[in-house]
């Protein structure tokens, strides 16, 4: 019986190890690739002072255990379209999944969140002028199942934890 507990007790140790523990190089690999994800391995291994292949190993555990999902290029300020705004919608019951396919549809559209509260789902939307906007939000409050909508038009960021 003792074998037994000890393979049960291995099992979760290793879960632990390998889904649960970031210690503090880690955290400091994470804040390298943040900074930039495409710093070779050799450099983040001297910034951290670490081997290449301690790095890399731990680079491996860290995309293993879904710490890190993929490496992205992010986009600057040029790529970006110049108007931004937030949609606010109050959705009929059961009309969700339509007004979400409608929404998937317009490709002003760049990401959508369902909410607790007033309000069912936040749109937030990008154009490059303010008609393809005010269309943009046009087309969100006439699509079927949205009961109502209101808009906030993003005037700056003051902060952004995102880059």
């Amino acid at each position: 019986m003792r074998g037994q507990d000890d393979r049960f007790d291995s099992f979760y140790r290793l879960i632990y190890e390998t889904f649960m523990q970031n210690d503090e190089i880690d955290q400091k690999l994470l804040a390298l690739l943040g900074e930039n994800a495409r710093m070779p391995v050799a450099q983040l291994a001297r910034r951290l002072d670490l081997a290449r292949t301690t790095v890399q190993a731990r680079l491996e555990r860290l995309e293993t255990n879904g710490t890190i999902s993929g490496y992205t290029v992010r986009l600057g300020e040029a790529t970006q379209r110049p108007l931004r705004a937030t949609a606010l919608l109050s959705v009929e019951p059961r009309a969700g999944p339509a007004v979400l396919s409608r929404l998937k549809a317009l490709p002003n559209v760049m990401r959508v969140h369902t909410t607790s509260g007033r309000f069912d789902m936040i749109a937030e939307i990008s154009a490059t002028t303010t008609e393809e906007l005010d269309e943009t939000l046009d087309w969100i409050g006439e699509a079927k199942g949205v009961r109502s909508s209101e808009s906030l038009i993003h005037l700056s960021t003051k902060i952004d934890r995102s880059t």
